[in-house]
């Protein structure tokens, strides 16, 4: 009795199999199931493994050579046996063939492999076609990280925006969000339309609206000056209910396109603060003494006219935004040395150092800093005056011996430490003679002999220290 064909596992089957593959040897058929798979299975009714056959240079021979007369249900991971089992069973039961995907034990590692089981004669002869899925199961395993990865940094991203949205929220002050090529407003906090006596959402309206028609030029001038980079301090406007208010910008952007953070704070004499703070800042711009503000790091936030000119600087850009040790005294003992001191004390008085010009000047100057500290964060303002007609003065002074320690002490940082020990020794030769002529009545030759000197030698540093009396030289030498 002949047995039935096996059903078609596509849509489109041979006509007629056994016209077309007749006279197919069996060395034929193996090479074109090598060719087609990576991995061909040949089982005997009970699932015994029969033989091998790899198709794949990338999967080699191990471990499939160890598999011949073994059960190819041992051959795989728990979780894939009843796969193994469901196919042969329909196999037996001639259902339609379908791909099974099973994990092979190799070592301590598993490996993937996409099975269709088909009956291969009357013998009960089963002949297992598989392909190597471990570039498929390495893609799958990346997607589902890169998926995990992408899951966890939008959790990370919706918290803090809902850390940020509530601090937005809840600042007491008005905040607004403006779009800086529209001057439109993008968002606004409560507090922010609590100005506007209607409920109207502020969101998408004009930014100029919120305020008076006298105060918009300086509005524009603050939006256009911030926008092209430049900081601005706050500046004092009138709202469109009369309100004067200090508004703060700050350019950030988003999606491409250029945005202001705008702050607005209140105070019960903003009429007052405003020119006050105006009038100062022009004092401390035309002051003849240098004066900058820092942070706690030492970096410039502001300064004057004098000290560009102090450190030859074209535009005040030139020196916002640098360190203070760019300019001021040696870097690693002057700028710490201040910044301890203002740490501790809170202030420096008379701090004798340098400025360093753009291209190499050398001023001396005097400086006096302070800190303040306001809203947690701590800044340091310093003032200083050059002391170079001091200095030239002092210099004068200088060529001569010195006259007390004190002098001495005062040269530290004006002149170098060789120079020091030589006035230092001057200095004593100096004053070891005069107590000796005192002791011996201005005897020069028992003063000689006191310090051990010739009388020759003592005249010579007499002369050398301008202490030289002709007179007395000459009583001196009738008393020998």
């Amino acid at each position: 009795m002949d047995l039935p064909p096996p059903p078609s596992s596509g849509p489109l089957a041979f006509r007629d199999s056994s016209t077309a593959l007749a006279g197919l040897p069996p060395d034929a058929t193996a090479r074109i199931l090598s060719a087609t798979a990576d991995v061909t299975l040949v089982l005997d009714r009970k699932g015994i493994i029969r033989d091998v056959a790899v198709g794949s240079t990338d999967l080699g021979d191990d471990p499939f050579a160890t598999w011949i007369d073994q059960p190819f249900i041992d051959t795989v991971s728990s979780d894939s046996r009843f796969k193994v089992e469901e196919m042969l069973r329909d196999v037996a039961s001639r259902s339609i063939p379908r791909w099974r995907l099973v994990n092979h034990l190799a070592g301590s590692n598993s490996m993937p492999v996409r099975y269709l089981a088909m009956e291969a004669g009357a013998n009960g002869r089963v002949i297992a076609v598989g392909r190597d899925m471990r570039a498929a199961a390495t893609l799958q395993q990346r997607l589902i990280q890169a998926q995990q990865s992408m899951e966890r940094d939008y959790v990370r991203l919706r918290q803090t925006e809902q850390r940020y949205r509530l601090l937005f929220d809840l600042c007491s002050e008005p905040v607004l969000i403006v779009d800086a090529s529209t001057r439109r407003i993008s968002e606004a906090n409560p507090a922010a339309h609590a100005l506007r006596d209607d409920l109207a959402p502020l969101a998408d309206q004009p930014f100029l609206g919120i305020f008076s028609k006298d105060s918009r030029d300086d509005l524009l001038e603050l939006m256009g000056a911030v926008a092209s980079g430049v900081a601005q301090m706050p500046v004092s406007l009138a709202l469109e209910d009369g309100r004067q208010a200090m508004v703060a910008a700050t350019l950030f952007r988003q999606d491409r396109s250029p945005h202001l953070l705008v702050r607005l704070s209140f105070g019960t004499n903003a009429d007052h603060v405003a020119p006050q703070s105006d009038a100062l800042a022009q004092i401390l711009d035309r002051i003849p003494d240098a004066f900058l503000v820092t942070d706690q790091k030492l970096i410039i936030q502001s300064a004057n006219t004098a000290f560009l000119d102090l450190t030859h600087s074209a535009h005040l850009e030139q020196v916002i935004g640098e360190r203070l040790g760019q300019f001021l005294g040696r870097p690693d003992i002057d700028i710490e040395l201040l910044q301890s001191q203002l740490r501790t004390s809170g202030e420096v008085r008379n701090f004798d150092a340098i400025v360093r010009g753009r291209h190499g000047e050398r001023e001396d100057i005097e400086l006096t800093a302070v800190s303040v500290s306001r809203q947690g964060e701590t800044h340091y303002g310093f003032a200083l005056r050059s002391v170079a007609r001091r200095m030239d003065m002092a210099a004068s002074d200088v060529t001569g011996v010195p006259r007390s320690v004190e002098q001495l002490t005062e040269l530290v940082g004006r002149v170098s430490l060789k120079d020091i020990v030589r006035e230092s020794t001057d200095l004593i030769e100096r004053l070891c003679i005069e107590a000796a002529l005192r002791y011996t009545s201005n005897n020069r030759a028992s003063a000689a002999e006191i310090l051990g000197l010739s009388r020759q030698s003592l005249y010579s540093k007499l002369h050398r220290h301008g202490m030289r009396n002709p007179s007395a030289d000459a009583s001196s030498d009738q008393e020998v």
